[in-house]
């Protein structure tokens, strides 16, 4: 599918922004062989600052990958990010990465903290708890109460806890990767709607090929030691590449129309009992950007819309008894708005053109 590219220069900034994200996913890629598709989709989602939700089968390199990208972020906020409040989170330092085993006996507190009674001071100090990372893996959420699940539903959608009426802030840069086995169902809480949609991308992992598992074998040593030479890339570098890449980054209005032609599309699809939210398609839109970066275009065309929203849409939409391929059923409902979309000029408007 060809489209005429933007007629603008891409700025220094987004050069930049784009130097930001290959040495992110360069880093990860480092300790994850093998899963090059995973990692650029979940370099993306903390780009575009939402949350990820992995299927998948133990010993997948989940807890890898997820190290892998906390420790190649370094914790450069200045101190004059932090809140002025008492509830601010720069009173403790932040961790790169942390692993929430979930299990039906876990309690909110154990997730987000609590209050510690402090006999010197003779009063109650807050406990920071593990959700307070730049990048949290929540391993097999569907495992706990659904109570601990709206605590994490706070957090993931308003970047913030509440414990004993009192708020705490994250840090902007606050990532989720949550994983579900989807074979053991056994004593398991089904992720409920809300939830679900907080996740911007559903990534379903398969087996690694032949020669990626070997690779993995004839590297396990060098890669078990810490290397003082590993890639790492600066909190604020990331935070000003996802501003650069907001402002830089052209979304023509007929992605948008596609977007919306599409959504509108499958809710009427009799194959569907449930569509996607609007919401969804807010989310999608800085992931399109990242994409377009990622692959050094200062404008989102249509490949970018034909990778990423099967992994957009797949968990929001609830298909009719019976039906259970929904990669068919979204081919056919992009189809058309495709093709049109394949007639339409993505260009860069910019106020000089004015």
């Amino acid at each position: 599918m060809q489209v005429m590219e933007a007629t603008a220069p891409t700025t220094t900034a987004l050069t930049e922004a784009s130097n930001v994200l290959q040495r992110l996913a360069g880093a990860v890629r480092a300790q994850v062989i093998g899963r090059d598709e995973v990692i650029d989709l979940t370099v993306i989602a903390l780009m575009a600052d939402g949350h990820v939700l992995l299927e998948d089968f133990p010993g997948s390199g989940k807890t890898t990958l997820a190290k892998a990208l906390g420790e190649a972020i370094t914790d450069d906020a200045a101190i004059t990010d932090a809140p002025t409040s008492a509830a601010s989170l720069h009173e403790v330092p932040i961790a790169a990465f942390r692993r929430i085993q979930f299990t039906p006996d876990l309690l909110p507190s154990d997730v987000t903290g609590s209050p510690v009674f402090d006999t010197n001071s003779n009063s109650f100090h807050f406990r920071h708890g593990p959700i307070f990372a730049h990048v949290v893996l929540a391993d097999e959420i569907n495992r706990t109460s659904p109570k601990v699940q709206s605590a994490m539903l706070e957090a993931m959608g308003e970047k913030q806890v509440t414990v004993d009426n009192i708020t705490y802030a994250l840090d902007p840069l606050f990532f989720v990767i949550a994983t579900q086995n989807p074979l053991d169902l056994v004593g398991t809480y089904p992720l409920p709607t809300p939830q679900l949609d907080r996740f911007l991308f559903k990534i379903t992992m398969s087996h690694i090929d032949r020669d990626a598992e070997l690779a993995v074998l004839d590297t396990w040593q060098q890669r078990r030691n810490p290397d003082a030479d590993r890639i790492r890339v600066g909190r604020n570098e990331i935070l000003s590449a996802r501003r650069s890449i907001d402002q830089h980054v052209y979304i023509a209005g007929a992605i948008k129309t596609t977007l919306v032609d599409i959504s509108r599309a499958l809710r009427a699809d009799d194959r569907v009992l449930q569509g996607n939210s609007t919401r969804s398609l807010v989310l999608i839109l800085p992931a399109l950007q990242v994409l377009a970066a990622l692959r050094g275009r200062n404008y989102v065309n249509a490949d970018d819309l034909e990778m990423l929203l099967p992994h957009v849409l797949a968990h929001r939409v609830e298909l009719a008894p019976g039906v259970a391929d929904f990669a068919r059923v979204l081919r056919d409902c992009m189809r058309e708005p495709l093709e049109q979309l394949a007639r339409s000029t993505l260009k860069a408007h910019h106020p000089s053109d004015t």
